[in-house]
């Protein structure tokens, strides 16, 4: 009897495309504080929360985040980057129930923490996923997308609760609720379409599911046939680099031992500086930000919905330039640029701002306001700041950090990055509105300081991986290897043995693929999907 297995789609941009859904919950449960905080209903509801209250609210998301990170590295490398995925889905429909009939803070919270584990796994294992699975010169771009897709869901989801702040009167309910009721869509969606998407060949390589492994590589590089010198080239580097990972120490010592640490640095801090950079104090809490600038009620909310919008096109911009520019010049003038847009919304903030101890409009966590030109000011450099975020740190943050760990730590490595980006989300999800509060517009000069550090590190610790295999990166790291600030885009090995399998300059024999391929052809393996060898279809 026949097992039943749903087809499968080996086209990199529609696996991007179902697999980064996962990333547009993380933009859905974002947005849906950010146009719903400053609404009257969820003012009078949630009695008016500000400084540290309205920051354990906004923070729980990042620290349910944690949790998930945590989780991920274990059910990654036991279950497939593919797989646990979709396990996290769970969390996330248990935690939208839980918000959706919140009727305190306390359950609101509870349910931001819940949606946080999903967010925490599907954050660290989608680029991981991504990553195996591209080709080398698109990588860059491919994971991108997971990028666009939280960018996509803040959008959507800011303008869902935009529109449904007009439901019912001030004092009613239905307005947040329905609104958080809709977050359930991406999840629904997500689960019925990873069936059709294949485990990544590496994650098979490595747990010694071979044949699957080298089947799944074929047809995702070449349209099934072994014998592409790309596949021949790339499952050559695979199998050795994995052969040497697994001499390598065992336990977390392989985080730290033989160039490792360098690795696991460039890694965790590169997410902790795409938090320290401040951007996310534009996306979690721009209504209050431009209510320091004069704007007030639908102006303040439609205001803010077009930084969600310029967010969105400035990253399909990266989209197309990424796998050119490499990543280090992204990461260091990106940080450079953050820091000025900073230390000029903090100067004029604190030159022009007129304060009010006692809150704006009733908001406790807005203390100060400026009109006319500084207002203008204000709001011309935080949408250049959320620009230049996007073509930069906020993409590029997460493409390095799935590319910088080798095979056997990708999963945890991946997971100890993602910790590091939630760590510090959470930490200043929970600090920045008793820093609006108290320190106001010095706020922008603390993270305009960072944004500076982020730059130096970058220059002297980043070495540039855009355009090499995985295994490639992987040399980089070790003893002995290049200054960061001498290394550039491309100049692959990989594409040097193709070219040499392609010119007949050297042997390279198939034989053990092409056994490999023909065993899961006839071996009885639950996918048949037709294969190539050569120019034989088997």
């Amino acid at each position: 009897m026949k097992s039943f297995s749903l087809p499968k789609s080996y086209n990199t941009y529609f696996l991007a495309f179902i697999s980064t859904i996962g990333g547009m919950l993380f933009g859905f449960d974002i947005s849906s504080m950010s146009a719903i905080v400053i609404t009257p209903q969820y003012v009078w509801y949630f009695d008016d929360p500000h400084g540290v209250a309205q920051g354990a609210i906004g923070s729980a998301l990042a620290a349910g985040s944690i949790v998930g990170a945590l989780m991920a590295g274990p059910l990654s490398d036991k279950f497939g980057r593919r797989d646990s995925i979709a396990f996290s889905c769970i969390f996330w429909l248990i935690g939208t129930a839980v918000q959706v009939s919140a009727n305190s803070r306390g359950s609101l919270i509870a349910g931001r923490v819940i949606n946080g584990i999903t967010v925490g796994i599907t954050s660290s294992q989608v680029p991981v996923y991504l990553a195996e699975i591209a080709k080398k010169d698109k990588r860059g771009s491919i994971i991108v997308i997971q990028q666009l897709a939280i960018e996509f869901g803040i959008l959507i989801m800011y303008f869902v609760g935009y529109g449904c702040s007009f439901i019912g009167s001030d004092q009613s309910t239905a307005s947040f609720r329905t609104a958080w009721g809709i977050q359930f869509v991406p999840a629904v969606f997500l689960l019925m379409g990873l069936p059709f998407l294949p485990r990544s060949p590496r994650w098979l390589a490595k747990v010694g599911r071979t044949q699957e492994a080298v089947r799944i590589l074929a047809k995702i590089q070449a349209g099934g046939n072994v014998e592409d010198p790309l596949v021949v080239a790339e499952w050559e580097e695979i199998t050795t680099t994995l052969a040497a990972e697994r001499q390598a120490p065992k336990g977390w010592r392989k985080f730290t031992a033989n160039g490792m640490w360098k690795r696991t640095f460039a890694g965790a801090s590169v997410q902790a500086w795409q938090q320290l950079s401040g951007a996310n104090v534009m996306t979690y809490y721009i209504t209050y930000i431009f209510a320091m600038a004069g704007l007030h009620g639908n102006i303040n909310l439609i205001s803010s919905g077009i930084q969600y919008a310029l967010f969105i096109i400035f990253s399909v911009a990266t989209f197309f330039f990424i796998d050119r520019t490499g990543r280090r010049p992204l990461l260091i003038y990106g940080a450079i640029g953050m820091g000025v847009c900073h230390f000029v919304i903090g100067g004029v903030l604190g030159s022009y701002g007129t304060p009010y101890p006692d809150g704006v409009d009733g908001n406790s966590n807005v203390t100060i306001t400026v009109t006319g030109a500084p207002s203008h000011t204000v709001i011309a450099f935080c949408y250049l700041l959320i620009i230049v975020y996007a073509l930069t740190l906020a993409p590029v943050a997460w493409v390095y950090a799935a590319e910088v760990w080798s095979l056997e730590t990708r999963a945890y490595g991946m997971s100890l990055a993602s910790i590091a980006n939630w760590l510090f989300n959470f930490a200043l999800g929970l600090f920045v509105p008793p820093a609006l509060q108290n320190i106001s517009w010095k706020t922008f000069i603390v993270f305009g300081v960072l944004c500076f550090a982020a730059a130096l590190q970058a220059f002297v610790s980043y070495p540039e991986t855009a355009r090499k295999s995985l295994e490639e990166i992987e040399e980089m790291f070790r003893p002995g290897g290049p200054h960061p600030w001498n290394t550039k885009v491309g100049e692959s090995n990989l594409d040097a043995s193709v070219r040499e399998l392609r010119e007949g300059k050297r042997e390279a024999s198939v034989e053990v693929v092409r056994e490999e391929l023909r065993r899961v052809v006839g071996g009885g393996e639950k996918e048949r999907d037709e294969v190539v060898v050569g120019k034989e279809k088997v």
